[in-house]
């Protein structure tokens, strides 16, 4: 499974590829927003920054909601750099943009996936990656491992090569079960990664091998 991290921190990010298990990035105009990024000047330019930390490939979102202005913005951003994957949400004119990136080789990630039935329309646009929202289910007392199971079923029914982009990821245990489920890609913040390093038995260990090592050294 690829570990994205779900940030604009460029901080956040340096640690999480110098960390080695960094495979991408995911942003949205939410966390251009906590990081204070405004304006599309500064905004595209922190899609370039992002792009030359990280390898893999960095998520970036549209604002317009219509065909034409999404085609227009997605054009864009993918020439930015050739790390960035156009994000675009689940809507009717965001399929069709799908399908008109898609057939251009231009990498697509569809967004604000709630449903079975949105994960196989951007499936059949011919998606690169699409974002089921897990951690946002679940705030509503739906099981969002659940929907992510049930995509899984049916890409591998059919062979659908879009990537499952499990997000709103929110801790060590969404990506546990979301790599026992077999999830593409998870993304999530920083500390849904690095808190994977952590067992007590593992702080205890050490501290027993040091203390030997010194009595004997």
């Amino acid at each position: 499974m690829k570990f994205f991290i779900d940030t604009a921190n460029l901080n956040d990010i340096a640690e999480a590829q110098a960390l080695g298990v960094l495979d991408g990035v995911t942003t949205n105009p939410s966390l251009m927003a906590k990081e204070g990024i405004s304006g599309k000047a500064n905004i595209l330019k922190h899609y370039q920054d992002i792009c030359n930390i990280v390898d893999g490939d960095v998520s970036a979102e549209v604002i317009a909601t219509d065909f034409d202005n999404m085609v227009k913005e997605g054009e864009e951003l993918a020439a930015l750099h050739s790390q960035i994957v156009v994000k675009l949400p689940m809507i009717a004119d965001g399929v069709k943009a799908c399908k008109y990136f898609s057939d251009k080789g231009i990498k697509t990630n569809v967004t604000l996936v709630f449903s079975p039935g949105q994960a196989l329309l951007a499936a059949k646009a011919g998606a690169t990656y699409m974002s089921p929202f897990l951690g946002r289910l679940d705030d509503i007392s739906t099981d969002g491992l659940h929907l992510i199971a049930e995509i899984r079923q049916i890409y591998d029914n059919y062979g659908f090569e879009t990537q499952i982009l499990s997000a709103s990821v929110r801790n060590t245990m969404h990506v546990i079960n979301c790599a026992k489920i077999g999830s593409d890609v998870m993304t999530g913040p920083l500390s849904s990664i690095t808190g994977l390093l952590k067992h007590p038995l593992t702080d205890s260990g050490l501290a027993k091998f040091l203390e030997d090592y010194k009595k004997g050294n």
